[in-house]
């Protein structure tokens, strides 16, 4: 895996809070769905289960899917469900909204998912509206 490849950093001058709502807007304008939206927010979902966090912690971990692409998908091949969650997460650090976005290359994609050459063309795909979508809502 190469980390300058695969994951995509950006900042926003939107809160963590915003940028979310906002992403998630932009995701139904692409037939996309955040999958999360009442869970997202992990200082209220760690806080719902026990878990402790500083008053100033901000994290977003945003589930992105594409329902209408992912249906055909897993049903041709359901061994791509390992690559299907899309994570974007959102969070404050030193007084800025950071996001970041994990994807993989077509070579990871192939090592993981072997004998399906299509899926990596299709994945690598999605990947990149993903990180249009991330561009637009910042």
């Amino acid at each position: 895996m190469n980390r300058n490849e695969n994951l995509y950093q950006t900042e926003t001058a939107k809160s963590a809070a915003r940028f979310a709502s906002d992403f998630e807007a932009v995701c139904g304008k692409y037939a996309f769905v955040v999958n999360n939206s009442d869970s997202m927010d992990m200082k209220k979902t760690f806080s719902a289960h026990g878990g402790v966090v500083p008053e100033d912690f901000d994290l977003h971990m945003m589930q992105v899917c594409k329902p209408t692409k992912a249906d055909k998908s897993l049903t041709a091949n359901p061994e791509r469900a390992i690559l299907m969650p899309k994570f974007v997460m959102v969070f404050t650090k030193e007084g800025k909204t950071q996001i970041r976005y994990m994807s993989y290359s077509a070579a990871d994609i192939v090592e993981m998912v072997p004998v399906d050459p299509q899926f990596p063309e299709s994945l690598a795909e999605t990947f990149a509206k993903v990180r249009s979508m991330i561009d637009e809502a910042k």
